[in-house]
């Protein structure tokens, strides 16, 4: 009997070049294995649907039976939204700002901003941080940089680690006002970090990594497999990559994803 396999993948890095649109040739290797009857695709990603349209295009989203926006906490199926956060279908049924309370929560966006005005880097422009229902993606050179300031940026960060030392001063300024603050309850510090992309950081609730889109696929199919290339700890990739009910496939870019669906078409 044939397995029936859902092939997962992860956007930036994986699916495309960071920020960039899909190419014609992972286009091509797509349509051949949606054609498969055995094979369903779909992919997951924090950030939102209007990004994910921009960089897939329109037409090209309908290759994908599953889309996990925001990690699934948004998640659409044969193009009908079946599930979102603040939906009964949720076992958090909250936003990020209501699963902080607004009170700390507005001190946690203090407390992140403090941490990017003492961040040196060569350049900063605009958009430090980008409020998502389910996320908040932290940028310390600004999302409204252009492509050649992401690339100076990625290089610099690698060099510098800018994104961890950020995250581990943020996780410092946090823990101290959930110890010393009387209102401050144990939910307040399950909060996970992980880098994406070239410029950023997600920070989201514990348990709102990516791996919580698999509750809606993992009886559905024999086996799950992932494509992402943030896999490593403190990536946004590592929790699902590491998970038990999917096969984890790493890859470095597009290309590698490329040169393995080539040879699942086979």
């Amino acid at each position: 009997m044939t397995k029936k396999l859902l092939l997962l993948f992860d956007i930036d890095g994986t699916l495309t070049e960071p920020r960039q649109k899909i190419t014609p040739e992972m286009i091509e290797q797509l349509e051949q294995l949606k054609d498969k009857e055995n094979i369903d695709l779909g992919f997951v990603d924090g950030s939102d649907y209007c990004k994910q349209k921009e960089q897939l295009g329109q037409d090209k989203l309908n290759l994908f039976k599953w889309k996990f926006n925001e990690n699934g906490l948004i998640t659409f199926k044969e193009n009908k939204e079946i599930h979102s956060n603040n939906s009964k279908y949720s076992k958090y049924s909250k936003n990020f700002k209501d699963y902080m309370g607004e009170k700390h929560f507005t001190k946690f966006i203090n407390i992140i901003l403090k941490n990017l005005a003492k961040t040196e880097i060569p350049k900063k422009r605009g958009t430090f941080i980008e409020y998502r229902d389910s996320v908040l993606n932290i940028s310390p050179i600004g999302r409204a940089c252009n492509q050649d300031e992401r690339d100076e940026f990625e290089i610099y960060d690698e060099l510098h680690n800018v994104r961890k030392n950020l995250i581990e001063s943020i996780k410092q300024d946090w823990k101290n006002y959930c110890y010393f603050n009387e209102d401050s309850k144990p939910e307040l510090q399950k909060i996970n970090y992980s880098i994406g992309g070239q410029i950023s950081f997600d920070v989201f609730p514990e348990g709102w990594d990516k791996t919580y889109c698999l509750q809606f696929v993992e009886n559905e199919y024999d086996e799950i497999h992932f494509f992402g290339d943030k896999t490593y700890k403190g990536g946004n990739d590592y929790e699902i990559f590491n998970d038990k009910r999917v096969i984890g496939h790493k890859v470095e870019t597009y290309k590698d994803t490329i040169k393995l669906l080539k040879l699942i078409n086979k």
